[in-house]
């Protein structure tokens, strides 16, 4: 399936079942200075979970772009992107656990109104309990999810594991539905219950997994498990209960009002629904991936250019989102990461033999066709001053990541990169540390990151201390010529 079919029947599912359709926030979060990027759907809604009145009533339902930089080393593999959208709906103190979970697996599993997964290949997580904090487990929707595959003919058979490292010790054991911890399956804004403050809402959450059926990779552990790292199981959404509040004493009461907060992956969805475990195979990163294999004469099945490709897919994608919502490329704050992520993208480019300048700005094009009819931003005028800002950053790093390589080289050759020579890397030619870090690590060296930020401290300090030297030497100028 297409991911704007999928969005599009998500959409209408629950505007059918009552919910008010409310457009995507920018990925830029506006009065919010606690964060760079909208990382989650109801990051933005947040104000409401905490007793504000939305306008467009108590049921909502949206597809909200995100990024998330934590992911970005993570890029590569068959299933991580930076950027993504997360389908959300929710319920201010309305609906709860059975009307929720009902519609999400009608959805999931109705080829009609949904996108038609099969059932058998769906598993679930759910909350575990914590004593600590006299948590009960989440039995309630256990027995919810247990009765909708027993109406499929499927019987669900539950498991308790608790920890990642207990399911990585005891496997599956015929199991359908799964109860994992606190670490897993409990959400609140500053996470598990002891880092709670007072009066902050939290409560368990219901993961649903699907399972693509490739073969376990022992390395990430004997058993494999819902929440493995092999790639099997890839989670694609997750309900929150948000049912408990924070007191004074630690401990945790009911809120007088229940709160639904749902997030499904659009492009993990679109991968189950067409059952390809490559995320970069739906339809909006494979147009991107062909453009970059007509403009590299390179394959995309060749497995020693594949994670290439997906960078350079995922990072120009965001950046794209990025400079339509007004980020322009610098060296701080927002402007950094999308510096980092075009930077990232050239390097990769490199890899597959696109060197030509401006080479990455047909991308542009390509990402603004799949997406615009969604979101307007992405109009062809914009895209043209984009990708004159893409090709101008991409033309600033060309100059300097040849000399910053040849630098680079001599350190490798050395089989030693440390802080101080990934500091003058950042600050003389613009390489980024993580990239810097990343080119090392490929050559089995390890670069002292601690070195490196002690480094960058001192370099700030230097500056800073210089900045107001040379403001008190202004004003002490101006003092003496007004005062002639």
């Amino acid at each position: 399936m297409l991911i704007s079919d999928i969005r599009a029947k998500y959409l209408a599912f629950y505007k059918e079942r009552g919910h008010a359709v409310i457009p995507s926030f920018p990925l830029v979060p506006k009065n919010d200075s606690s964060t760079l990027f909208v990382s989650s759907g109801m990051q933005p809604l947040m104000p409401y979970f905490l007793g504000n009145t939305h306008p467009a009533g108590v049921r909502l339902v949206d597809a909200q772009k995100c990024f998330r930089a934590v992911d970005i080393e993570e890029v590569g593999d068959n299933r991580h992107t930076t950027f993504f959208e997360m389908l959300g709906n929710w319920s201010f103190g309305d609906y709860f656990k059975k009307e929720q979970l009902s519609w999400l697996f009608e959805f999931l599993t109705n080829p009609k109104e949904g996108i038609g997964l099969d059932p058998e290949r769906l598993y679930i997580t759910v909350f575990g309990g914590d004593d600590a904090h006299t948590i009960p487990k989440d039995t309630e929707s256990a027995a919810i999810w247990k009765k909708l595959f027993a109406d499929k003919n499927i019987k669900a058979k539950e498991v308790f594991l608790g920890s990642e490292e207990e399911g990585y010790h005891n496997g599956m054991q015929g199991g359908h539905i799964f109860y994992y911890n606190v670490k897993k399956n409990w959400w609140s804004r500053a996470g598990e219950p002891e880092h709670m403050p007072v009066g902050e809402p939290g409560g368990p959450d219901a993961e649903v997994f699907y399972d693509f059926g490739t073969p376990h990779d022992s390395r990430f552990g004997a058993q494999c498990h819902p929440n493995c790292d092999c790639g099997r199981f890839v989670e694609i959404c997750n309900s929150v209960f948000m049912q408990y509040i924070k007191k004074e004493d630690g401990s945790f009461v009911s809120l007088s009002k229940h709160n639904v907060d749902f997030g499904g992956g659009l492009e993990r969805l679109a991968a189950a629904s067409n059952h390809n475990p490559d995320v970069f195979s739906i339809d909006v990163l494979s147009a991107i991936i062909h453009e970059l294999q007509s403009l590299s004469g390179v394959s995309y099945e060749d497995e020693s250019h594949r994670k290439s490709f997906r960078i350079v897919a995922d990072h120009m994608r965001a950046a794209v989102f990025m400079l339509a919502d007004g980020v322009i490329p610098s060296n701080t704050e927002a402007g950094y990461i999308a510096r980092r992520l075009i930077r990232r993208a050239v390097q990769h480019a490199d890899r597959l033999g696109i060197i030509a300048p401006g080479s990455l700005t047909p991308i542009v094009a390509v990402i603004a066709k799949e997406y615009y009819q969604w979101y307007p931003e992405l109009s062809s005028e914009r895209m043209d001053a984009i990708a004159q800002l893409i090709g101008r950053e991409e033309e600033r790093f060309r100059s300097t990541l040849a000399e910053g390589m040849r630098q680079l080289d001599v350190c490798i050759k050395k089989r030693e990169v440390t802080g101080h020579d990934a500091f003058i890397l950042f600050t003389t030619y613009g390489f980024p540390f993580e990239l810097t870090k990343e080119i090392a690590e490929e050559h089995g060296i390890t670069v002292d990151t601690e070195a490196f930020k002690n480094a960058m401290r001192e370099h700030q300090e230097r500056s800073r201390v210089g900045a107001e030297q040379r403001f008190k030497e202004g004003l002490g100028d101006t003092k003496d010529k007004s005062s002639t």
